[in-house]
C-alpha cells in the first residue's frame, strides 16, 4: 500500500517576509493591540522616546482600532504609517508587535488573531490598551508627562 502523507501549507506569515506580503496580508498582521497608537514624547536632550497611556484621538480605545483609518494621515498629520522599513527602525514598536515578530523571524503569539482565529484574544491576554489607555482628546496637553508609562506586558 502506498504511503499517503498529508500535505500541510504553512501560513503566509511563516512563508513570506514583510516585503513580500500583499496589502491584505500586511494589514492582517496588525493584532489590534493599539500600542502603536499611543502618544509618544521625545526627550529634547537625550532623544529618548517615552510612551504614554494616552492614545491618538482617532483610536477607539474599546475596539483598539482607528476610527478613521483611511483618512488618518489627513486627520492626524503626524500619524506614522508602519511599513517594513519603519518596522526595522522604530524602537518603540512593542516586542509583541506582529510586524516586529515576523521581521525578527519569530512566530506570532498564541493570542494573535491570525493564530487564535479570534480578534478578542489580544484583549483577553491583556496585550491591548483597551483597559488602560485614555484618549488624548480628554486630557490637557500641559499634563501629558503624568501619563508616561514604563513598559509593556510582553504577552508570553
Amino acid at each position: 500500500m502506498a504511503d499517503v502523507t498529508k500535505e500541510t501549507t504553512a501560513p503566509f506569515w511563516e512563508q513570506k517576509t514583510l516585503d513580500e506580503m500583499t496589502r491584505p496580508e500586511w494589514e492582517s498582521l496588525c493584532d489590534g493591540c493599539g500600542r502603536c497608537c499611543l502618544v509618544k514624547i521625545e526627550d529634547e536632550d537625550s532623544g529618548d522616546i517615552h510612551l504614554t497611556r494616552l492614545s491618538c484621538r482617532l483610536l477607539d480605545v474599546g475596539s483598539c482600532r482607528c476610527s478613521d483609518y483611511p483618512n488618518r494621515h489627513r486627520e492626524v498629520p503626524d500619524c506614522i504609517a508602519i511599513d517594513p522599513d519603519r518596522v526595522r527602525n522604530l524602537s518603540w514598536l512593542p516586542p509583541t508587535c506582529g510586524y516586529r515578530l515576523i521581521e525578527e523571524r519569530q512566530g506570532l503569539r498564541w493570542w494573535h488573531p491570525l493564530v487564535s482565529g479570534n480578534p478578542e484574544t489580544v484583549h483577553q491576554a491583556g496585550i491591548s490598551v483597551r483597559t488602560w489607555a485614555l484618549n488624548e482628546a480628554r486630557v490637557k496637553v500641559e499634563n501629558i508627562h503624568r501619563y508616561i508609562i514604563n513598559d509593556f506586558k510582553d504577552g508570553e
